[in-house]
């Protein structure tokens, strides 16, 4: 028998998945809209001299970004050593020592940190660094995006660490193991794809900053040394996209374009070291 309400419950049922579908398309739309208008803009504008070349004097066509895509690597190479190595740390401390009451206040830190706008940390650094070495340089732009890296690594980690059972350390611990062998050799190989997921993470998001490094990288120079200037994708996108040039418009769409890949790449890397790669194939 069909209950008395049951055409009722089929439309609230309807209803709902209308509702839910709509807020689904209004969350991806605005991402694909993103996506269509920085592909139309920039695909058009790259060209070999992009890659190759550097920037033309002012107001003169032509030129690229060569010096920003290798700036832009050089700095996500310092924040990645400076960033990594103490925000896994920071995790393995939280999950694997420390007293709760302590572990709560650095848990607090890192969360306050992680909301900080970018612009903060580039005015910190600015004075931390910049004015004592008289002048903005590629050091001091790794150091602020590797800051910014720190406290979402940590919090990562120490989630990925918590996941791993219990009973690997305890075995490991019956067997005469000591505690730092068990932690490094068990557990964080355990939790290493995870960790290398937050660490890319991380990398992606910092990676498109630009208030930071008006404070610290200076200019559109070619660094060749890290206490120099550096150049960096972002920072020139933002000072192309605010000249009044058209050539350094259709530049900045090039590098917006450029930008995007580059975060693309390191998202389909994440999604790669989280995949299950020992799932038995069907």
């Amino acid at each position: 028998m069909t209950a008395p309400n049951h055409r009722w419950r089929q439309f609230k049922d309807l209803l709902m998945r209308v509702v839910t579908f709509a807020c689904a398309i209004l969350v991806v739309a605005p991402l694909i809209l993103i996506f269509y208008h920085i592909v139309k803009q920039g695909f058009s504008s790259l060209n070999f001299a992009f890659f190759t070349q550097l920037p033309k004097p002012l107001g003169e066509k032509g030129g690229g970004m060569a010096n920003a895509i290798v700036g832009t690597f050089v700095l996500l190479a310092e924040a990645a050593v400076v960033g990594v190595p103490v925000g896994v740390l920071g995790g393995v401390f939280l999950s694997e020592y420390g007293s709760s009451k302590l572990n709560w206040w650095v848990r607090f830190a890192a969360d306050v940190l992680n909301g900080v706008p970018s612009i903060t940390w580039g005015v910190v650094v600015y004075g931390l660094m910049v004015v004592p070495m008289h002048g903005a340089s590629a050091l001091a732009g790794g150091v602020v995006l590797g800051l910014m890296m720190i406290p979402l690594v940590m919090r990562t980690t120490e989630e990925v660490l918590q996941l791993v059972p219990g009973g690997y350390r305890e075995a490991a611990l019956a067997l005469g193991i000591a505690k730092w062998k068990t932690i490094v050799q068990i557990v964080i190989r355990t939790a290493l794809k995870g960790i290398v997921t937050g660490v890319l993470l991380a990398l992606a998001r910092v990676a498109g900053e630009t208030a930071p490094l008006l404070f610290t990288t200076g200019n559109l120079g070619w660094a060749h040394k890290l206490t120099e200037p550096i150049a960096a994708i972002p920072l020139q996108i933002y000072v192309y996209a605010i000249s009044p040039y058209d050539d350094w418009h259709r530049q900045a769409w090039a590098g917006a374009f450029i930008l995007l890949l580059l975060v693309l790449a390191i998202n389909v890397g994440v999604r790669f070291f989280t995949r299950d790669r020992f799932q038995s194939k069907t």
